[in-house]
């Protein structure tokens, strides 16, 4: 979930995850009023990216392999 400081949020620690290798990265962007699905890491970046607004359904893939309801972040 964004921060206090939603640029860092967005982007430092997620150029930090992807370089760790950490496979999927779920942000709740408070302000953007979306969640946002990194997912494959390549160096310093995700290469896949899945946006959905708060109150539409985020699929989720293995392992968690459900669709996050977004209508409560509304």
């Amino acid at each position: 979930m964004t921060s206090a400081k939603p640029d860092q949020d967005r982007i430092a620690k997620r150029h930090c995850y992807a370089r760790a290798g950490i496979p999927l990265h779920l942000l709740v962007d408070r302000e953007k009023y979306q969640v946002g699905l990194f997912g494959k890491p390549h160096r310093e970046e995700y290469t896949e990216v899945h946006l959905a607004a708060f109150g539409e359904p985020l699929a989720l893939p293995a392992p968690f392999g459900f669709e996050l309801d977004t209508k409560p972040f509304l």
